[in-house]
């Protein structure tokens, strides 16, 4: 607590100032762009790595940047996560949901651990919060994964979009150049594009254009953001040989 408090000691003296300066600017009317769900991760920095201020998006954080699918919002029984997309999407007119995830993933490392089912069998979900977080919501990733291990690692993994004609053809780190954790981890923010999609009240957007899935995954040990391209079918680096071209492709995919 004393480096909290002497932290807002340092942000009184720097930074307060201009800050309050941009709260007044969008007190009334703050018009985020994006809806930006990533890891609970203390090495995740959503704002300094996006250079974004005040008021340009909101911004979910939990243990494995997950949002649990549709089919279990039942009897009005949900988490936060739908409930965002609904303030987001359709009380805020945001357009663009980004899911952020990262390499060297705690929550990942544990998701692949329940490949031992006997890590992950009832009783020991009932003693931990965290495994049953990842038992109830993550497995589809992990299926995926397994999926793509069977496979050798060189063909590509189908998810389901934004509708139901729309997919995403996805080879994972053919240069394999990340552990198998940060290849469960690239593959668990794909599926969360799935997730996302199955909600029926962002549907009749999506159908139309006028809401965006985008999958962002960041390897924290080189500060390197790939952006999922749905035109080279992986996730690329963001760089300024490349950064053009990215703009360009989301403009055209997303018109």
């Amino acid at each position: 607590m004393d480096r909290i408090f002497r932290g807002i000691m340092k942000y009184r003296q720097t930074h307060r100032v201009e800050m309050v300066e941009q709260f007044v600017k969008v007190k009334n009317r703050p018009e985020p762009k994006a809806l930006f769900f990533t890891c609970m991760d203390s090495r995740m920095l959503p704002a300094k790595f996006t250079k974004s201020n005040v008021g340009d998006m909101f911004i979910v954080r939990n243990a494995g940047n997950l949002i649990p699918h549709s089919q279990h919002f039942q009897d009005e029984y949900t988490t936060c996560e739908p409930a965002a997309l609904e303030l987001g999407c359709i009380h805020n007119d945001v357009r663009h949901v980004i899911v952020c995830g990262h390499s060297d993933c705690k929550a990942m490392n544990l998701l692949y651990l329940l490949k031992d089912t006997e890590y992950g069998s009832i009783i020991n979900r009932r003693m931990s919060p965290l495994r049953s977080w990842l038992c109830t919501h993550a497995m589809s990733s992990l299926e995926k994964y397994e999926q793509l291990e069977e496979s050798g690692f060189n063909t590509p993994l189908i998810f389901q979009a934004e509708t139901p004609l729309r997919r995403i053809s996805a080879y994972i780190d053919l240069g394999n150049k990340f552990s198998v954790t940060d290849k469960l981890s690239q593959i668990n923010t794909l599926q969360q594009i799935q997730n996302i999609a199955s909600y029926d009240f962002l549907k009749k957007r999506l159908e139309t254009y006028d809401l965006h899935i985008h999958a962002l995954w960041f390897d924290i040990y080189t500060g390197d953001i790939h952006y999922f391209s749905r035109q080279s079918k992986q996730f690329v680096e963001i760089n300024e040989k490349n950064v053009d071209r990215l703009v360009e492709e989301v403009s055209k995919y997303y018109c």
